[in-house]
């Protein structure tokens, strides 16, 4: 668990993009939301679906693919704010 911690506290933008998708979320409306370049922003949600830590909710949509952090993902932001193990 602690190797996808380090992970996301490694890039201020992937704890961003982690935090944002506690809430199911666009990569543009979360580039928005966050101050950040959407392309930005979907290269980061590709690296976390990668590992296990987003999830996409609209596979087959070709556009306004909505996101969201997962289980594993929602401990690991839990761990970063200091309120989880």
């Amino acid at each position: 668990m602690y190797n996808l911690v380090s992970f996301v506290t490694r890039g201020s933008v992937r704890r961003k993009v982690i935090t944002g998708l506690l809430r199911p979320n666009t990569p543009t409306e979360l580039a928005k939301t966050i101050g950040v370049a959407r392309a930005a922003v979907s290269r980061t949600i590709q690296d976390l679906e990668k590992v296990g830590l987003v999830e996409c909710l609209t596979p087959d949509e070709n556009r306004d693919r909505y996101y969201r952090t997962t289980d594993t993902g929602k401990k690991v932001v839990a761990i970063i704010e200091g309120k989880g193990e």
